[in-house]
């Protein structure tokens, strides 16, 4: 089994608030409160699709982004998306592993080719594996068979075969992805929630301090930070949680 430090990265760092919201001045509001506090902030579909790549300037404001929009297309649109979500100077990007191996080939090319033209540093490109709304229920009855585990790390495996930088993927794979994929390779963890707060519609969970110790790089966390009414109290409760262990 592949050994892994949990001390590569500051617990501050590790964190990725999501802003899951349509609301340019409520995201860039948060964004500013957790200037400097968190690694980062975490940007989806329903914030891109409402206000684009302008709103993703105004709302990060210069902080490390993990651009998630999950491309999953041919693979020369898809390459296209990457060379252009390159010019966000993105920290993280992803694509859904479901996609195949000559369209994660040729986004990590993308990656490669638009973060030397414009000078800048590349992306990590990361690939989903199965999203964490779904439990084995839902795989089956959309016909994806086999238990989850064993389909991630299959994903996983593929993804870092083409020469992406890691995956998305529960905390509940964590342990057989660090095994099957080594400890180089990113474990970027969604579906993350502090004992505190609620559930919600995350079927596959596990708390910060857990994951982490698993092998988790970056937890992305949204509502119990985003929703609080103090989302920087929120998150340095976190933060705290995560270095006491």
């Amino acid at each position: 089994m592949n050994e892994y430090s949990p001390g590569i990265l500051k617990a501050r760092e590790r964190i990725l608030v999501a802003l899951d919201t349509p609301d340019l001045a409520r995201a860039a509001a948060i964004s500013e409160d957790l200037k400097g506090l968190v690694g980062g902030m975490k940007i989806g579909k329903e914030f891109f699709t409402a206000n684009g790549p302008d709103g993703v300037r105004a709302a990060v404001s210069g902080q490390p982004l993990f651009l998630d929009l999950k491309f999953h297309d041919i693979p020369n649109t898809v390459a296209g998306a990457i060379r252009s979500a390159c010019h966000l100077h993105p920290m993280i990007v992803n694509v859904h592993a479901a996609g195949g191996r000559a369209m994660m080939q040729a986004a990590a090319e993308a990656a490669r080719e638009a973060s030397e033209d414009l000078e800048i540093e590349r992306p990590l490109v990361i690939a989903v594996t199965l999203l964490t709304s779904l439990d084995q229920s839902d795989l089956d009855e959309v016909g994806i068979k086999g238990p989850v585990q064993d389909r991630v790390v299959a994903l996983a495996r593929l993804a870092q075969d083409c020469g992406l930088d890691g995956v998305v993927c529960s905390a509940r794979e964590i342990a057989a992805l660090r095994d099957a994929c080594g400890p180089a390779f990113k474990l970027v963890v969604p579906g993350i929630r502090p004992a505190w707060s609620e559930t919600g519609d995350q079927k596959r969970v596990m708390t910060p301090a857990q994951a982490v110790a698993s092998g988790a790089d970056y937890l992305v966390i949204g509502r119990p930070i985003s929703a609080a009414a103090d989302p920087a109290a929120a998150a340095k409760r976190v933060i705290a949680e995560l270095e006491e262990g």
